[in-house]
């Protein structure tokens, strides 16, 4: 007997047949590779399709969301709620206020969120889902500019949108055209054009980055700075006629690795650190008569206290070297050592 099987039918039985070890159609290396490479090639053409749906509706769009008195509040279903809760996340961070809300919980009391000046956006691929179909005429009497970002044109999100972003796609990566790949992927990217674009309008720079993420390594790249690391430290010092002794003694006890040479007049003139103690007692047999100005490296590397952090890290990589000198006004204040850098996670 010959049994017919549809495309859905075989791979349901391939799946089940998979499980216990007795799929035919096992995939090797020279299957899987295509596949994965079909893939990345349907998103790119996704993105690069997006080119041509920039128009005249996505400029008002980031105008209106740009001069809003209120936030913008974005809403979908399914795979297109998670889109959404990354765009709010994305525009929240780069200083346009946004906040989610579930197309099916809007139903149920979350409309109350939505105040007179904020801006919907509403996110579907089909933009005929029930939901979408029940919560748009809600919406719509609420008084409030809608925004359809819809992979359909001719859908009812799009044909009831004040203004409509297109996200269409000519095809899902999935096999089957159906488990949304391709679709989201566009849904990110033209989130992700209105987010930049809204940066630039209001002139987002990193100093307002840094405002939004202070508790990351990203965030203490572009406020901390050198002055926060010195903390109270004694900056360690000894003058150019200081014994070889007395030198290791101020590096051991001041714990940063190095000392500075100051002359009478308090200025600096080289600096010596553990690597220099190192090469001398390597070339020298004895210590008798050394001091500090024989062993000590001229012009050392300087920056000042309000340079970043990230600043005095760089230098360091440059030369190669663990510790800058901080001189604020001709005057020295203190050490930077790489440690501390590392130890608030800039590294």
């Amino acid at each position: 007997m010959t049994i017919f099987l549809n495309d859905g039918q075989f791979n349901s039985l391939c799946f089940a047949l998979f499980r216990v070890g007795l799929c035919p159609n096992r995939m090797n290396k020279e299957t899987i590779i295509p596949i994965a490479l079909r893939t990345i090639e349907l998103q790119a053409e996704s993105v690069q399709g997006l080119a041509g749906f920039i128009n005249d509706d996505f400029v008002r769009a980031v105008e209106a969301i740009a001069y809003s008195k209120g936030r913008l509040v974005v809403s979908g279903i399914g795979k297109s709620a998670i889109v959404g809760q990354k765009i709010v996340a994305t525009l929240n961070s780069t200083g346009t206020p946004a906040t989610f809300m579930h197309a099916a919980d809007a139903i149920h009391g979350d409309l109350g969120m939505i105040q007179k000046e904020d801006i919907v956006l509403l996110i579907s691929k089909s933009g005929d889902s029930p939901e979408i179909k029940v919560l748009i005429p809600l919406l719509k009497g609420f008084g409030n500019t809608l925004i359809g970002m819809a992979g359909n044109t001719t859908s009812y999100l799009a044909t009831h949108s004040d203004l409509v972003l297109n996200t269409t796609v000519s095809k899902e990566a999935c096999p089957n055209n159906l488990a949304p790949t391709t679709s989201t992927t566009a849904q990110m990217v033209m989130g992700d054009a209105l987010a930049v674009c809204l940066m630039e309008v209001k002139g987002f720079n990193k100093e307002d980055f840094a405002k939004f993420h202070p508790g990351g390594s990203l965030g203490k790249k572009l406020y901390l700075r050198v002055q926060d690391l010195l903390g109270k430290q004694t900056p360690p010092k000894v003058q150019p006629a200081a014994s070889i002794k007395d030198v290791i003694l101020e590096i051991t006890q001041k714990r940063l690795g190095t000392t500075a040479v100051l002359d009478e007049q308090g200025a600096i003139i080289g600096i010596i650190t553990d690597g220099d103690i190192r090469r001398m007692l390597e070339i020298n047999d004895s210590l008798s008569g050394l001091t500090a100005k024989d062993i000590m490296s001229s012009q050392p590397k300087q920056i000042t206290s309000d340079a970043l952090a990230a600043e005095a890290l760089d230098v360091m990589r440059q030369n190669n070297i663990n510790q800058l000198l901080v001189i604020d006004n001709g005057q020295y204040v203190g050490v930077v050592h790489i440690q501390e850098i590392i130890r608030e996670g800039i590294i």
